[in-house]
């Protein structure tokens, strides 16, 4: 393993100091860095924050017209409510590309760790969070395996206030949506429960779904401890539709709405709950404990094969999070333990024979047990106008292996080269060890400086693992290994004009691929660096500028034969990771509960594989948003999408020789009706 942090210092000292995140205000909380609220202002670290008014003028159909608003993150669409992840990295596709953020709700992942699913993000009910946190680059030493790049953690809307609503949208292709919410108190008890279904037709042939989402919360104020419930339950059934092929095919009118894939699908169901039990063990010291159970089932249609096999798969976890937070003088810390027991399955099936290599019936068939154990401290130091922090985590991950049919070439022995390969049962485990040290110091009242340095770490997946081609008989993988150091500003100027910029410098090492023999390796290398910037202004009376903009290079370092690529990508970019992002919101308060907001979104152009040949010229979209309430009981809201009509591609790529696109919808008009039952 190489240790990276020297040589990133020098690198970092020699880029230009500009930009990264979100707001300063002295209130402002976060609970993502440690589990529970800390002032947000002081940390060392690059953090965002998502609040319920946004959530709210938003109204998003898809999670990444929400996180437009973060800079350094872009969440790629699919179709439907699939998505690919871009938090300081390219949106990370194939092998070694799962695992690379940590998804949570309320601090619990959405995923089981070994087992997660890229598109995991429509398991949580973001439609009606309490808020969204971000942290980007590695977590804090309470996240373990697969917080690389970073941690998005939606956190369930807390019933601190009566309510009792209803809403109805309506918008184009057949798209409607409920929403249901209440909250009220019984003794020590606050309840909250929130729904939401949505019913979309699709804007392409053959597509659409049906998803149902519901959030119940108990909060009990005891006499000896504080006790917060919560169970989360998503379904989803969808039509998927495929890419469109060939250059530029999303300008195409006879051809953005066609759907080359009508038999793909992709119906999900996930079950979580938890209770996070809070007591107080004397002046200074609380301890928590929070069991956990999840539940995930999955089955889709691969359509982006050319052989088009369907996968079933779904893991069942166990989980404890103990931890006791500590705050004397000038000392803050938490220490604790996390386990995470989960039994995890995959099928993969194929209706009819392709090729000889890739032939009918059963092509995996496995289940593993997973046990996941940690010990973490996490502390920090004030004196004066400085902060000193620093953390660590140990980790060990464990899979026992059981192949459920027979071993080897799932292909009849006549076939070379089959495509598919099952190993014979085996054990593999993994530790890992996460660091963090950073330093804030605040020079004036309302400005402050931070660096920081960390380490983070993930574990090979499953489908890595255990899920090979080509007659790979045992994927012999290391674990990836990121360092990172990033130094910030944040402050308000003017008294009005909030400000967050940092600058990043990470590299990745053991980097898990696919080679040009389809077998899963790892040992590659890349680097990631880039400048991001928030800005919040209230530059008049009712009127507001919100904006937030990334600059970033993330690179290949090393001369890899990466599947895909032709020769030698050592310095070139990494596929689907655009150098400028960035989106702007003009907003206006034109009476005390009703907002209009324009917003405009950059998304810049990129390549779309490893030899940097062919690429996507990038878009630019606009969208409007007005809410207003009419009187005690009634408000409305009507947004249009993509206002200019622009023909726009939300992802594209490149592959089996041909450029392939998710086209973006057209111009929508989505309009929403509220009734207020109290």
């Amino acid at each position: 393993m190489k240790n990276h942090l020297p040589r990133l210092a020098v690198a970092l000292l020699c880029m230009p100091a500009l930009g990264s995140a979100q707001e300063l205000v002295e209130e402002q909380v976060l609970v993502t860095a440690t589990r529970i609220e800390e002032p947000a202002a002081l940390l060392p670290l690059s953090w965002d924050k998502i609040d319920s008014d946004s959530i709210a003028l938003t109204g998003q159909v898809h999670i990444n017209e929400l996180m437009q608003r973060v800079p350094g993150a872009w969440i790629s669409r699919g179709n439907g409510q699939e998505s690919l992840t871009s938090l300081r990295s390219p949106v990370l596709t194939g092998a070694g590309s799962c695992g690379a953020f940590y998804m949570a709700a309320d601090n619990i992942g959405l995923r089981a760790p070994g087992f997660c699913n890229v598109n995991q993000l429509f398991d949580a009910n973001t439609e009606q969070a309490g808020a969204i946190e971000v942290i980007k680059g590695p977590g804090t030493a309470l996240f373990g395996s697969n917080a690389m790049h970073g941690v998005i953690n939606i956190l369930s809307k807390a019933p601190t206030e009566d309510e009792h609503n209803v809403s109805l949208e309506a918008g184009p292709h057949d798209y409607y949506r409920g929403k249901y919410r209440y909250a009220g108190g019984f003794g020590a008890h606050r309840v909250g429960v929130s729904f939401n279904g949505t019913s979309d037709g699709g804007y392409k042939d053959d597509s659409g779904f049906d998803q149902q989402k519901l959030s119940l919360r108990d909060d009990y104020s005891g006499q000896d401890w504080n006790i917060t419930t919560v169970i989360d339950y998503a379904n989803l059934n969808q039509e998927t539709a495929g890419f469109i092929t060939g250059y530029k095919a999303y300008e195409d009118e006879d051809l953005k709405d066609t759907n080359p894939n009508p038999e793909a699908y992709r119906d999900a169901r996930s079950l979580r709950a938890y209770s996070r039990m809070s007591k107080v063990l004397d002046a200074n010291s609380t301890l928590t404990l929070t069991p956990y159970l999840r539940d995930n089932e999955m089955e889709f249609l691969m359509h982006f094969l050319p052989w088009q096999p369907g996968e079933e798969n779904g893991h069942t976890s166990l989980g404890l999070q103990a931890a006791v937070h500590s705050d004397f003088d000038r000392w803050r810390w938490a220490y604790g333990v996390d386990l995470d027991y989960t039994d995890g399955w995959l099928k993969e099936t194929q209706a009819e024979e392709f090729s000889p290599n890739q032939p009918a019936g059963v092509h995996y068939d496995y289940q593993v047990d997973a046990l996941t154990a940690a010990l973490f401290s996490q502390g920090s130091w004030t004196q004066g106008r400085l902060e000193l922090s620093a953390g660590a985590r140990l980790e060990y991950n464990g899979y026992d292996y059981d192949n459920r049919t027979g071993d080897g070439s799932a292909c009849a022995p006549e076939a070379s080269a089959c495509r598919f390969y099952r190993p014979a049962d085996r054990d593999d485990d993994f530790t890992g060890l996460s660091l963090n040290a950073g330093a804030n110091y605040q020079w004036r009242d309302d400005h402050s400086a931070y660096l920081r340095l960390a380490r983070g770490f993930r574990a090979p997946q499953a489908n890595e693992l255990y899920r090979l081609q080509s007659g790979q008989q045992v994927a012999d993988l290391d674990q990836e290994e990121l360092d990172s150091i990033e130094i910030g500003l944040r402050g308000i100027a003017f008294e009005k004009l909030e400000y967050s910029a940092s600058v990043y410098h990470m590299a990745k090492d053991d980097v898990i691929f696919q080679d040009a023999d389809r077998q899963n390796v790892s040992g590659a290398s890349t680097e990631h660096q880039g400048v991001e910037v928030s800005l919040d202004y209230a530059f008049a009376e009712n009127w507001y500028f919100n904006g937030a903009a990334s600059y970033a290079r993330h690179r290949y370092d090393s001369a890899s034969e990466l599947i895909g690529s032709s020769g030698d990508i050592k310095g070139n970019d990494i596929d689907t990771a655009p150098r400028h992002t960035g989106s702007a919101r003009l907003g206006w308060h034109f009476s005390d509960d009703s907002t209009a907001e324009m917003e405009w979104i950059y998304l810049g152009s990129h390549y779309l594989e490893p030899d940097n040949e062919h690429k996507y010229d990038g878009h630019q979209l606009v969208n409007l948003r007005v809410t207003s309430r009419f009187d005690d009981r009634w408000s409305g809201a009507l947004r249009m999408t993509n206002v200019l009509d622009e023909d726009y591609a939300e992802r594209a790529d490149f592959g089996f020789g041909s450029y392939r696109y998710f086209v973006g919808e057209p111009r929508g008009i989505y309009a929403e009706l509220s009734f207020s039952l109290l």
